[in-house]
């Protein structure tokens, strides 16, 4: 069986996966702006064997000024593995390596939104 710390591995590559498909990149090298996840849950409903086939559904769910927070749903088939949520906040770094939230630029939840629709 699958150890319960992989399903957020998973959560996470479903997540980088929809910035991608929106055109963005969530970690840019010399960015002053980072995504630190501030919450992660997972529920377990079945279990998730070697070599099982399964999908990640992903969207976004409840967005604040500076969160987002993605909602995952793992399938087996018909099957629901689990699901959990992470939300990671918005923040300005600053020369000396401090992070304040951030508003979300309106851009980035555009593209996002668009992507996932």
């Amino acid at each position: 069986m699958a150890h319960f710390s992989v399903f957020f591995r998973y959560m996470e590559e479903a997540e980088h996966a929809a910035w991608r498909a929106a055109g963005l990149d969530i970690f840019e090298r010399h960015e002053e702006q980072s995504w630190p996840r501030i919450s992660a849950k997972f529920d377990f409903k079945a279990p998730l064997k070697f070599q099982d086939e399964f999908e990640v559904r992903t969207e976004m769910g409840a967005v604040t000024r500076s969160t987002i927070q993605w909602a995952h749903v793992l399938l087996r088939g018909d099957t629901v593995i689990g699901n959990g949520t992470v939300t990671a906040v918005c923040v300005k770094k600053g020369l000396d390596g401090t992070m304040k939230s951030a508003p979300i630029p309106e851009a980035i939840l555009s593209r996002l939104r668009s992507a996932l629709s």
